[in-house]
């Protein structure tokens, strides 16, 4: 098969598959017999090819996909013109921290942000794929720690943690809340939010202190969301 042909069957099965693919499953389609390098050549011609057009062919955590560039997004939005729910602010502060400080226990996000974290912000983050239990500290109680998924890296279109935003200095507890875009994270984590049994936006945390609270000098004194209670100073 040339090098044509090749890109052809590649093409075809990125643009028809329903999730990303990785070079291994593409090495499939020719029975194992191009190998990855070759692979990984074509698909670096295929995303030249397709420059300037409105698809664009881009590398994620899970594999390859072909999607539609984000300037475009106003324009395909009117063809889905309902509203997909958006998710408030205290829950993209807490996937923003257990972005960048992961792998990380409920206690440090609430030592972070300063408030007591509703259970079920952490329900609906592991529900919609965003992050997932990784083990648990060898410390008293043996919280868990959480940390990010692939999904959620696919859901930004990221390959790697890398290419979040990047951080300056080392402060990262005002860092992770002040310099990310909630906003514009939130929307660009919904490309596929139309289903209507997704579960509804949480308002805020929960009302309760919490009864143990991590120890911190420097919390956020940022004011808190309706129905949140300030953890009790130290």
């Amino acid at each position: 098969m040339n090098t044509t042909d090749a890109k052809r069957v590649l093409e075809t099965a990125l643009i028809c598959a329903p999730q990303p693919l990785s070079v291994r499953e593409l090495g499939t389609l020719f029975d194992d017999e191009v190998s990855a390098d070759t692979l990984k050549s074509l698909l670096a011609d295929l995303q030249l090819e397709w420059t300037g057009r409105g698809v664009e062919l881009v590398k994620v955590a899970t594999g390859w996909r072909f999607q539609s560039r984000p300037e475009l997004r106003p324009f395909l939005d009117r063809l889905h013109p309902e509203k997909p729910p958006r998710y408030s602010r205290a829950t993209m502060e807490t996937l923003a921290i257990i972005a960048y400080r992961q792998p990380v226990t409920r206690g440090d996000m609430e030592d972070i942000r300063g408030v007591t974290i509703n259970s079920l912000i952490i329900k609906q983050l592991e529900d919609r794929g965003w992050i997932e239990v990784i083990g648990h500290r060898e410390t008293v109680g043996r919280p868990a720690l959480f940390a990010t998924t692939r999904q959620f890296l696919d859901d930004l279109g990221l390959a790697s943690l890398d290419q979040l935003p990047p951080l300056e200095g080392s402060d990262v507890q005002e860092s992770a809340l002040d310099r990310l875009d909630f906003d514009t994270l939130s929307a660009s984590l919904q490309p596929d939010l139309h289903d209507a049994s997704e579960p509804a936006d949480l308002a805020s945390d929960a009302a309760t202190p919490a009864s143990d609270p991590p120890a911190q000098e420097n919390s956020l004194q940022e004011p808190h969301e309706p129905g949140e209670s300030p953890l009790p100073a130290t």
